[in-house]
């Protein structure tokens, strides 16, 4: 099965968000709401998951698993995008209008994952 070009963007995308958490952990241990407890194993788990995820999307046999695991880990990350949203050190000094445009992004991006489920 030919998968279409898109899905090959989509999965270097999270491959490459993936690998920035290791490359730049402070970056996102930064934005892990303190409510959550070890945010280097927090920030390790979810940039891996992101690599193996990107990973397995270009793979026809997996691709289909790999888009709902997506789709659970875009729901999973959210409060780390509300946690920007509400704290101006979390949230890099970027305007509120631009932390804000990201909460619905996520939406999108569920979205684009959903198409490769079916």
């Amino acid at each position: 099965m030919n998968l279409p070009w898109h899905l090959y963007v989509m999965s270097i995308l999270y491959i490459l968000a993936g690998v920035n958490h290791f490359r730049k952990p402070g970056m996102y241990i930064r934005i892990i709401p303190p409510i959550f407890k070890n945010p280097k194993t927090i920030n390790i788990i979810s940039g891996a998951a992101e690599v193996i995820l990107g990973i397995l999307l270009m793979i026809s046999s997996t691709s289909q698993l790999a888009a709902w695991g997506i789709i659970v880990l875009l729901i999973a990350v959210f409060p780390a995008n509300l946690f920007m949203f509400q704290n101006k050190k979390a949230g890099f000094g970027l305007p509120k209008w631009i932390l804000f445009v990201r909460l619905p992004l996520q939406i999108v991006l569920i979205f684009w994952a959903y198409q490769y489920t079916l």
